[in-house]
């Protein structure tokens, strides 16, 4: 009885799989077929590297020249840093660059996170005011800088409306004030740039659990304490995200100080942009501001890094 059943059972037969053939009878190389994937976008791989990285490597290296922009140049090491770490002038651009980046991320996430749970609720006007919110990320920073210049001036509409409420007292020249004139350019960034974090927000908070929250009110747990412990470790990556962004932007800043002030009043709103700008095409010194910009690079680099790691979720 064992043998009719063993004679009745069938085996299964593996057939291997032949590749195509090419017309002929020539067969494909599965390392064409991978090759055939990607090799059109070599082309634009080059591009990018020679564009961002050869050209980067070449400033890189001009960093540590004094070459004026023309000409023979020659090598001298790390002098241009060690001038700029003894230069008041670039000691202060430093400070500026580290003040508007930093309060800028701090207060436009804050903004752009409560405008995000505001706007997270069913309300009528909820797409409308998000257009409006987000408006002036998509607009011109050099453009809406020249017309927050005019709301800053002595005439403007700012002083004319304290003087119109009696606070006579409080009215000075915002962007010649050596104090206000950097909190006036924060205000700028800050305005320009919660819209942007407001979105990525937005995007964090529809991958919220409705039933976690519905739960920890169940439980008891009310309204702030839901937002620290359910609604905060949710969007922890768009936190990551946000704030990474603005820090590199805000490192970067540029258009609404040469704009506003120009670096002035005496240098009081001068940052590493505006000073590599400055020194490079403006009095030719290539190799210093190359220096410049590579400093501004590194520290760039370094606190991106330390942001990514402060904000990434802790491992299970």
């Amino acid at each position: 009885m064992t043998a009719t059943m063993h004679s009745s059972e069938t085996e299964a037969v593996v057939v291997p799989r032949r590749s195509p053939k090419r017309p002929g009878g020539v067969q494909r190389r599965p390392g064409l077929l991978k090759f055939g994937h990607w090799w059109w976008a070599l082309p634009g791989v080059l591009l990018v590297i020679g564009i961002h990285y050869v050209a980067t490597g070449i400033g890189g290296f001009f960093a540590f020249t004094d070459w004026t922009g023309l000409g023979a140049f020659e090598f001298l090491g790390l002098d241009n840093f060690a001038r700029i770490l003894t230069d008041p002038t670039k000691l202060l651009a430093l400070g500026n660059t580290l003040f508007l980046a930093f309060l800028s991320v701090i207060l436009s996430n804050i903004a752009g996170l409560a405008l995000a749970l505001g706007l997270n609720r069913i309300i009528k006007t909820r797409y409308a005011l998000r257009v409006l919110f987000f408006m002036p990320v998509v607009l011109s920073p050099l453009a809406t800088a020249y017309i927050w210049k005019f709301i800053f001036e002595f005439n403007g509409p700012i002083n004319l409306a304290l003087k119109a409420v009696g606070l006579e007292s409080w009215v000075r020249p915002w962007l010649a004030d050596p104090i206000f004139a950097i909190w006036s350019i924060l205000l700028v960034v800050v305005w320009q740039t919660t819209g942007f974090a407001m979105v990525i927000y937005m995007a964090g908070l529809a991958s919220v659990p409705v039933e976690i929250e519905e739960a920890g009110a169940i439980d008891g747990a009310n309204l702030w304490q839901r937002f620290l412990h359910i609604t905060v470790p949710s969007i922890r990556p768009a936190i990551a995200i946000a704030t990474t962004l603005g820090i590199v932007q805000g490192l970067r800043i540029f258009d609404q100080i040469i704009a506003l002030t120009g670096g002035g009043p005496a240098g009081a709103t001068e940052t590493l942009a505006t000073q590599v700008y400055k020194e490079a095409f403006s009095l030719g010194n290539f190799g210093y501001g190359a220096a410049l910009a590579l400093m501004l690079t590194l520290i760039i680099l370094f606190f991106a890094a330390i942001q990514q790691r402060i904000t990434q979720a802790p491992e299970d």
